[in-house]
């Protein structure tokens, strides 16, 4: 049996080291497990709990951390197939091989994809410091040279690219911006739009390989399915199983993932993301779903961005509170007026009923808003 080695990736230009020893993993050499250099913590307990230096099964050749917020990491056990033909079925997607901006972290699975589609292509990835330093990506961009060229970025990112002019007109140059990691702010892709910027949303997560729906329609070989409102991802993309068994067992049916997301397909077969399973907040009877509260939050002129979860609430079980971002020159909305502007879209009673004004939202990852934070630190009591 093969053993799983810690593989320890650098930020920036130095992620590009393990280049040889990804391609190694992908043609059936040790499974790799890729571990943040410069932190210590998580180093430890990714090798300890995931058991690097142990056997593991032959056909595996990265297992990649997932993004849970508390516990030990499951680790998604991922085939060398299984990241080919993600690599293979995007580059399909986009309209071609071509080369590769990394600007996510690649211990991450959107940064670690990068670099997989970069080696597939046969192709080497320009890489960004990991301060993302918007003023260094029209010289980024222009090394990439002549021919495709791709970015994978999270909306943080690209948010903040936009608000740099040359930044976003070197963004406008690549023949794609890939963005997951998380929904994208309605005023956020109006401004890639109008800068001529072509975004991709992507919707995946470690156990698939990273992205495999992109604007809401499965990429070759994924097919999805909504079972019980959960959202069911099947094909060649599909990781074997966690290192961690989880019970129960969202691989249980061989060749699919239950995910912990909820949504729907229209009639085109496109997916929606509504939310999470944990995010969701019970309040006055109704269930409400923050990313749809947030949805309708972006759309006032004086939110820049925001976060919604419940916290306990004796007469309505949870209530709906909000930690919001304002825009530059507007002052706070008061309570009753973010909740007349939501109750134009949603339920009334899936309006806030509590605000917080922040300078920014705590994240975590590669960017996902970290609802977990918010409700520690607003929670009743806190």
């Amino acid at each position: 049996m093969a053993v799983l080695r810690a593989l320890p990736v650098g930020a920036g230009e130095a992620a590009l080291a393990i280049l040889p020893a990804l391609e190694t993993a992908l043609i059936g050499g040790d499974a790799v497990l890729p571990v943040p250099v410069g932190d210590e913590r998580e180093t430890d307990l990714l090798t300890t709990s995931l058991r690097a230096g142990e056997h593991i099964d032959d056909d595996v050749a990265v297992v990649v951390s997932t993004s849970g917020t508390t516990g030990i990491p499951k680790g998604a056990m991922l085939s060398a197939a299984a990241l080919t033909a993600s690599a293979t079925a995007t580059h399909v997607r986009l309209g071609g091989p071509g080369r590769w901006l990394l600007a996510l972290p690649a211990h991450h699975v959107a940064g670690l994809q990068v670099l997989v589609r970069s080696t597939v292509a046969g192709t080497t990835p320009v890489a960004l410091p990991a301060s993302f330093e918007v003023a260094e990506l029209p010289t980024a961009i222009a090394r990439l040279g002549s021919s495709r060229r791709y970015a994978s970025l999270v909306a943080v990112q690209l948010d903040k690219a936009l608000r740099d002019r040359a930044a976003a007109a070197a963004l406008a140059e690549l023949d794609a911006v890939l963005i997951g990691g998380g929904p994208m702010p309605p005023t956020v892709a109006e401004r890639a739009a109008a800068a001529g910027v072509r975004v991709v949303r992507t919707y995946g997560m470690s156990e698939t390989a990273g992205g495999c729906v992109y604007d809401g329609h499965p990429l070759d070989g994924v097919r999805i399915r909504i079972a019980d409102g959960r959202v069911v991802l099947g094909g060649p993309t599909v990781a074997t199983g966690y290192r961690n068994p989880a019970t129960p067992d969202p691989f249980s049916e061989p060749g699919w993932f239950r995910t912990d997301d909820v949504g729907t397909l229209d009639d085109s077969g496109a997916l929606r993301i509504l939310g999470r399973v944990d995010d969701a907040i019970s309040t006055g009877g109704l269930t409400v779903f923050p990313q749809l509260v947030e949805a309708a939050l972006a759309t006032h002129p004086a939110i820049a961005d925001s976060g919604v979860f419940g916290v306990a609430d004796e007469r309505l079980g949870q209530r709906v509170v909000a930690a919001v971002v304002l825009t530059p020159g507007h002052t706070a909305p008061t309570v009753a007026e973010l909740r007349d502007h939501v109750a134009r879209d949603l339920d009334p009673t899936a309006a806030p009923r509590e605000l917080h004004v922040l300078d920014t939202l705590p994240r975590r990852g590669i960017g996902k808003l970290d609802r977990r934070e918010l409700t520690v630190r607003f929670g009743a009591g806190a």
